[in-house]
């Protein structure tokens, strides 16, 4: 029988059993992937040629060394598991007492308990020699900045502190990355030290050094939290606690002993010399591999990325390219005479593979990686070279995956030998059996990986892999194991790409992955397949999948277990029966007696014995039809990419709290007993966003009463809310819904508005907000806004009326498109209407507010500077309007709200980034070109270097073109564009008003009359172009641009393709769009 123990969404305890027999079963136990093979480790077993993960060995050190451990991981995340057993336990640590793990949570303030404790004068002052540690994930820094700081500034008088942190957070498109950014900055900004873990191998030996660095200097040892520290190998140098504290105890005399004139970089690099000698290890802070006589290096940062890039590099060199990489080891403190030291004196161009938060961050040329502007310095003042190597900032987001195919296409093309190969061949891996293992998390037979990993483990000549990922969003749940086995180490932090097996355990994943393309050319497919028949195998195939085994001429093997019944039924016997089928297919010539091994992990030979026998019976290879080649090469379009978005299967008992309606006197109870309801007050609890509230100062309209076009601009007084803007960034507005309407609304649905209703929250089911109805009609969901397809389908499970239900189904279904089309960009009907229209769908009302879709905000361009208007910010809007087809007049949501609030109303705000900044450069020129209200952050641009003019500065030329239909109704902030021009701000005004004579003038037009401005502005002087208002003109006004580019180029005898030319200028954020 299979049994399992849940606690929190982590997969606890989890155990397999076989059939019973009069043989006592040992259980094969999976306790977390964090451990090797998922089991439990006792510390004192830890020592010499062992399996382990990387994020054991770091807990190995901490507990080992530490007086106190304070924890911030994740419930899922695992990175206390081992120290919290051990303690449990009373294991001692070299000290001779036992550690005490202290698990916090993560929140605002994290670290003060851990600041109390060391700084408490109740501190036991005999153990301040005694190092503190710290447990958390980089995504937890920021909480902890304020004490990390603190603890930086009185580090005189405190206890040594080193903080392991793994290098994991949470992006919302990519689940989990391994993210280093904030782990750089926060050590830069509060000068602690940083060190890293290249490799899970070194992972033992770095939390030790990490932790006699902080006997000089509060240090943080970083290290990838989402594969390599959590991917079981064999190390075989690992040192046992005895060895720990034997080195700690040698090397903390070094440390006391170092010669007090050296600032803290000299004390790091002497206690790392001193690290060396007493291990016979050779690390430096910052390492090189590749071509003795490079033209170009690459700098990296990262568990992964430094092992890739070595092994890439290495791969590269030996066919001649000349590229190689500097791996930094030692971030902070930054030891600039090592970093110069081991680049070789040929290099011409060093390319920093700097790590940024975002795919958006990649393109934004105001970004630069952490890592970019330490290399520049360095170099930049550096004496090595006549000339100095030239520095470029090579980004790539933290949610990409890093592959060595991957690595290989950023630097493939600077050895000019660029490839349009997909993958890359390692040597490392070409002795190399790999393997990977595809099922979904509730199967039965989720365990044969570790199982038969463990089993592999046993020959001691074999080196034996294994990493476990988890998607939580394909098919409920869905987990990759990748296997490996070699005779030497590897290092291959990184997903297998060319498998020799892979093993299938759920046919669903064929649908939704592209499983096939991990198997390599001639490899082999096994696929559990229960009641297969030949006849109906095309139907168990997506026809891409049977394109693809028959191109790549793959082996194809089927697990029918059907055909054993025994073993069907018994999910554990299944599970079992898989382990035997995949180790036949992987491993044909294993003999019996090496598979009998087995029952040591499943507990019953005889079981084992008829598993072997089952088999031969289960087990088949199918012939692969010719046919297949013909089928469709292209994978279907809702076919998937396997993110890692968890460490632990999807927790499908977790219920969302069943909304409900609540009462007043319960309110009461929450708001007097805060504590023991666990109730927080909150602005505008409902939104995932820091909000403010801020006040209407000025509401005017710009266009005539009498014109077709409501443009006005509104200000707010800022107050005391402590909202900050930048320029160029937009105002979120949470506008509310009519009142009037939401009242007719509550009367047509028969609802009391002064109700209460208790929801759940965005950001966390567990939490409900309790809200009346009115409130909740008003501030929570889009009642009057468009439904999608998916609230008809909804719909119908309340319809009481027959013809209704149907003619609701049919409109969520494929059958009812058009009418849906029709109603929704024709009719625009809204939930509101469609509830009136169907009497008799009446969901309750909790129900009600978990069909509509919440109240989103809406963005609108600043167009007032803060540093010309401290407490003010305003917007320059439209009013969106139109006829339906019923004669209503209709009213964009958020524009009528803004349009209709008196001076002195209150109004819930939140800023949004935007990609429109302001050159470095004062001296740049700018070109804008705003249509409409479009000009509104151009506003803030003229203001801001009218200032800086005012000031004395010397600004570049402004070049604004707008463009509307009508000078005299639409020349919207007219009077003080003329005026700036007056004031010699603005260089050139033009103005084109499409509608004002017969033939239309439109903004491209004004530009191409005034190219000649365009050409020195843009192109001689380096200025920054910018369009902000609709998408039609992108064209015209780009073609404008070409046309320049060409001209200058043509003038200077130069050849320039305009259309690269623009991609450059994006790139350097000098041709900047905001349309919509």
């Amino acid at each position: 029988m299979a049994s399992s123990q849940e606690s929190g969404g982590n997969l606890a305890g989890h155990s397999v059993t076989v059939p019973e027999s009069t043989t006592k079963r040992t259980e094969f136990t999976k306790q977390s992937a964090g451990l090797p093979f998922g089991q439990p480790v006792q510390l004192s077993s830890i020592s010499g040629p062992t399996y382990a993960t990387g994020q054991l060995l770091v807990q190995q050190v901490a507990y080992a060394l530490s007086d106190k451990i304070f924890s911030y991981s994740p419930e899922t995340f695992d990175l206390d598991v081992a120290v919290k057993d051990w303690a449990s336990s009373e294991e001692k640590n070299i000290h001779g007492y036992t550690t005490a793990v202290q698990s916090l949570q993560t929140r605002t303030g994290a670290g003060a308990f851990a600041l109390g404790y060391i700084f408490s004068k109740d501190f036991d002052l005999s153990k301040r020699h005694i190092p503190q540690t710290l447990l958390a994930p980089s995504s937890s820094l920021h909480h902890l900045r304020s004490a990390l700081d603190q603890l930086s500034l009185l580090y005189g008088v405190a206890s040594p502190f080193v903080a392991h942190v793994a290098a994991v957070n949470y992006a919302s498109e990519s689940g989990l990355v391994a993210e280093y950014g904030s782990a750089l900055q926060i050590a830069e900004e509060l000068g602690l030290a940083l060190v890293s873990s290249a490799s899970a191998y070194e992972s033992q030996h770095m939390s030790l050094l990490a932790t006699l660095m902080a006997k000089i200097v509060p240090t943080l040892h970083v290290y990838d939290g989402v594969r390599t520290s959590r991917e079981t190998l064999r190390v075989v140098d690992v040192l046992s606690q005895t060895g720990v504290a034997k080195i700690f105890n040698n090397l903390s005399q070094s440390v006391d002993n170092l010669n007090t004139r050296l600032d803290s970089a000299g004390k790091v690099f002497e206690l790392l010399q001193a690290f060396n000698g007493e291990l016979g290890t050779e690390y430096e802070p910052f390492e090189y591999a590749g071509h003795e006589s490079p033209d170009t290096v690459y700098v990296v940062f990262g568990s992964v990325e430094a092992q890739l890039a070595k092994q890439v590099v290495a791969k590269l060199a030996t066919g001649g390219a000349k590229v190689g990489v500097v791996s930094v080891r030692i971030y902070r403190p930054f030891i600039e005479e090592a970093f110069i030291k081991v680049l070789p004196t040929s290099v011409q161009k060093i390319n920093v593979l700097g790590q940024v938060a975002s795919e958006n961050a990649v393109s934004d040329a105001s970004i630069q990686s952490a890592l970019y502007s330490d290399i520049l310095t360095t170099v930049a003042f550096s004496s090595k070279w006549a000339t100095a190597p030239a520095v470029a900032d090579v980004k790539y987001a933290a949610s990409q995956v890093l592959t060595p195919s991957a690595i290989a296409a950023i630097i493939s093309p600077s050895t000019g030998k660029a490839t349009a190969e997909s993958k890359i061949s390692l040597p490392q891996l070409e002795a190399a059996e790999q393997y990977i293992f595809w099922d979904t998390d509730d199967s039965k037979a989720l365990l044969t990986p570790a199982v038969v990993g463990n089993l592999l483990s046993q020959d001691e000549d074999s080196h034996i892999y294994l990493g476990e990922s988890h998607d939580n969003l394909v098919q409920g749940g869905a987990v990759r194991t990748d296997l490996r086995s070699s005779q030497k180490t590897l290092d291959a932090p990184y997903p297998a790409e060319e498998a020799n097996v892979v093993v299938v355990g759920d046919e669903r994943l064929l649908k939704d992955l592209a499983i096939s393309q991990t198997v390599k050319a001639g490899g082999k497919l096994l696929l559990r397949l229960p009641n297969f028949k030949e006849e109906e195998i095309e139907k168990r195939f997506p026809e891409s999948v049977r394109h693809d085994i028959q191109k790549r001429k793959l082996s194809l093997h089927v697990l029918d277990s059907a055909l054993s019944p025994a073993f069907e039924n018994d999910a554990d016997a299944s599970q079992l029966l898989l382990s035997l089928s995949f180790l036949q297919v992987a491993k044909p010539d294993l003999d019996k007696d090496f598979l009998l091994k087995l029952s040591h992990a499943e507990g019953n030979h005889a079981i084992v014995e008829e598993c072997i026998d089952a088999v031969g019976k289960c087990l088949k290879q199918v012939e692969v039809p010719e046919s297949w080649a013909e089928a469709s090469s292209e994978n279907p379009s809702e076919a998937k990419t396997f993110k890692v978005n968890s460490f632990v299967p999807f927790n499908k008992q977790e219920t969302e709290p069943e909304l409900q309606l609540s009462s007043w006197d319960a309110a009461a109870k929450g708001l007097a007993f805060k504590e023991a309801y666990g109730t927080s007050i909150n602005l505008r609890p409902d939104l995932s966003v820091q909000t403010y509230t801020i006040h209407v100062k000025e509401n005017r309209r710009l266009t005539p009463d009498t014109y077709d076009r409501n443009i006005f601009h509104i200000e707010f007084d800022l107050g005391t809310s402590g909202l900050t803007y930048k320029i160029g960034e937009a105002l979120g507005i949470h506008a509310e819904n009519d009142p009037e309407m939401v009242l007719e609304f509550i009367e047509s649905y028969g609802l009391n508005a002064g109700e209460l209703v208790q929801i759940p929250s965005r950001d966390s089911s567990a939490v409900v907000e309790t809200r009346t109805v009115y409130q909740t009609l008003t501030q929570g969901i889009d009642i009057f806004g468009k439904p999608p397809k998916r609230f008809y389908e909804q719909l119908a499970e309340f319809a009481t009326d027959e013809l209704e239900k149907k003619k609701l189904a049919s409109l969520g279904a494929a059958d009812g498109a058009e009418d849906f089309k029709h109603r929704s960009e024709v009719d625009t009907l809204t939930f509101a209407d469609i509830l009136e229209e169907f009497k008799s769908a009446r969901p309750s009302f909790p129900e009600l507010v978990r069909l509509v879709g919440p109240l989103k905000r809406r963005e609108y361009s600043i167009a007032s500077a803060q540093a010309v208007t401290p407490n003010a910010v305003a917007l320059m809007i439209v009013v969106v309007d139109w006829v339906d087809t019923k004669g209503r007049t209709r009213y964009g949501q958020a524009t009528r709200y803004l349009s209709r609030l008196p001076v002195g109303a209150a109004l819930t705000a939140s800023v949004k980034p935007s990609v429109m900044k302001l050159p470095t450069r004062d001296d740049a020129p700018l070109i804008m070109a705003g249509l409409g209200t479009g000009l509104a952050p151009f506003r803030a641009f003229v203001q801001y270097r009218a200032m800086q003019k005012a000031q004395g500065k010397e600004i570049g030329a402004i070049l604004l073109y707008l463009g509307s239909r009508h000078q005299r109704e639409e020349y919207l902030y007219g009077e003080e564009w003329e005026a700036y021009l007056d004031a010699g701000v603005i260089t050139l005004l033009g103005a084109a008003f499409s509608r004002d004579q017969p033939q239309k003038i439109y903004i491209q037009d004004r530009m191409r009359q005034t190219i000649n401005d365009i050409v020195s502005a843009y192109i001689k002087k380096e200025g920054a172009f910018y369009l902000c208002g609709p998408t039609w003109p992108v064209p015209d006004v780009t073609d404008v641009l070409k046309e320049a580019i060409a001209a200058e180029a043509k003038a200077a005898g130069r050849k320039v393709d305009p259309v690269k030319e623009i991609d450059r200028l994006k790139e350097d954020g000098r041709y900047v769009l905001e349309v919509y």
